[in-house]
């Protein structure tokens, strides 16, 4: 047997497991062409709304630099989901105003503007969230557009900030639940989903230009075409419904892996559960669903269904019917109120549901959250030891749902292939940057960024897989 390689890169399962992966850029600009910087923060939503104002400046003849060197002026895309994560953005402003010069400020935090500016007043412009035309207006007004209709020519799929082989694919915008915790109702609005042949025509460029894998996000995946009542679009010659379950279906017949993320666990999510069961279909038995806690009073406080008890139900339902389905989850430890009893109960109910990959946030009051004024806030040092006892029991889990892998051969997508060959790869149960990986060490000759090759596991560890090359596509 030989020996186990350390993961250069563990998974994201810390305080912050909302994260993007970080922005990947490698054009170069044409002499003379103007060039804009572009720093996203915060999670695939906003990398997705990133990607969308990059392509809408390369159409306009922009160039994009990776960071501040050789930018005429930076753009910020900044995360308002926590106080730290406020910080972060502030941290992030204030590096680029010191490094460019020339900021502007758009994003979740970008609804706060008078905050933003009473930290950093030199700041050019500041827009909310996915206000496009905003950002392009306070980028003409400071770097004019000079297009070369020969030379800059706009990539089919658009400028996209993921590798080449997977690609974020959003479809709906705001959220209509009232949790006590969140504010990005109040920053990003009501559900305003996305037309269904609007967002399969995306899908589809996306394949064809080389894409392996679709990641499905919004706010609430569950709800999409709530808002819309489920209206019927054309598409292929028939029409299709603006509902998850039928948008689902159809992307599944892409031929690219499609994976599903915040997902509320309404009753008709069951209906998704046959599609993940079918080999014959692109759709990855995989579900991530954001429970936050598990007793009923947590709950209640939170202003969220409480319905746990139900929820294992459910989730033996979903295992029934697909035994490889994988389930992913964040939860929060240390709301307000949050008794020993009440976080015991949730240890107990992690024992129960056995969730194959879990996150953890610890509770932070947020500017304009309603859970900031409830009573019994818990003190740090109990929040952090209960973070502790929290991931400490999600790891032995983990430990254990990878062991039963070992001998077993499983598909994987190669997502790196470092100077020493080792290729990190990911099975079904992981999405980029935020579940764990799966190594192979020996005999990657001829491998590439992209491949979708068979293994043989071979050791197993808290997190990830290693493994030997069986075949490949």
């Amino acid at each position: 047997m030989r020996a186990m390689t350390q993961n250069p890169t563990p998974p994201n399962l810390g305080p912050r497991p909302d994260l993007a992966p970080k922005a990947q850029l490698t054009d170069a600009p044409r002499d003379g062409q103007p060039t804009i910087g572009m720093v996203s923060l915060g999670c695939p939503k906003a990398l997705v709304d990133s990607e969308r104002i990059l392509t809408r400046l390369r159409a306009e003849g922009y160039a994009i630099s990776p960071d501040y060197a050789g930018a005429e002026a930076v753009i910020v895309n900044t995360c308002g989901f926590l106080d730290s994560a406020k910080a972060e953005s502030l941290d992030a402003i204030g590096e680029a105003l010191k490094e460019n010069g020339k900021v502007i400020v758009t994003g979740c935090l970008g609804a706060e503007p008078d905050y933003i500016r009473e930290h950093h007043p030199q700041i050019l412009a500041v827009t909310g969230p996915h206000q496009y035309e905003q950002v392009l207006d306070a980028v003409h007004g400071v770097v004019p557009p000079a297009p070369d209709p020969f030379i800059d020519l706009l990539p089919a799929s658009g400028v996209t900030l993921t590798p080449r082989h997977y690609s974020y694919l959003k479809i709906s915008e705001g959220c209509n639940h009232k949790c006590k915790f969140c504010v990005i109702p109040d920053m990003r609005g009501r559900l305003a989903s996305r037309p269904a042949h609007a967002v399969l025509r995306e899908a589809e460029k996306l394949v064809e230009a080389g894409v392996k894998e679709l990641l499905v996000i919004s706010q609430d995946t569950s709800a999409y075409g709530l808002d819309r009542k489920y209206d019927l679009n054309p598409w292929k010659g028939g029409e299709v419904r603006s509902h998850i379950t039928d948008l689902t279906r159809e992307l599944g017949r892409l031929g690219a892996w499609v994976r599903l993320h915040y997902v509320y666990p309404y009753p008709h999510v069951r209906e998704l559960i046959p599609l993940m069961a079918d080999p014959a279909n692109g759709v990855l038995p995989y579900l991530d669903i954001p429970f936050q806690h598990a007793h009923p009073d947590v709950l209640r406080r939170m202003a969220r269904p409480a319905a746990a008890a139900k929820t294992l139900d459910e989730i033996a339902r979903w295992r029934a019917d697909c035994p490889d389905i994988t389930l992913r989850s964040t939860f929060i430890v240390g709301y307000p109120g949050e008794t020993e009893a009440e976080f015991q109960h949730l240890l107990d109910w992690l024992d129960e549901a056995q969730l194959d990959r879990v996150g953890c946030f610890q509770y932070e009051n947020v500017a304009g959250a309603r859970s900031n004024t409830l009573p019994d806030h818990v003190p740090a040092e109990v929040k952090q030891e209960r973070w502790e006892r929290f991931m400490e029991k999600s790891q032995a889990i983990s430990e254990a749902k990878l062991a039963a892998k070992l001998g077993k051969t499983l598909e994987v997508i190669v997502d790196d292939i470092d100077e020493d060959g080792v290729a990190t790869c990911r099975t079904w149960a992981d999405a980029p940057e935020i579940d764990g990986n799966l190594f192979i060490d020996e005999g990657t000759e001829g491998l590439s960024v992209g491949d979708v090759v068979q293994v043989t596991v071979d050791e197993a560890g808290e997190y990830d897989l290693w493994a030997c090359l069986a075949s490949r596509k």
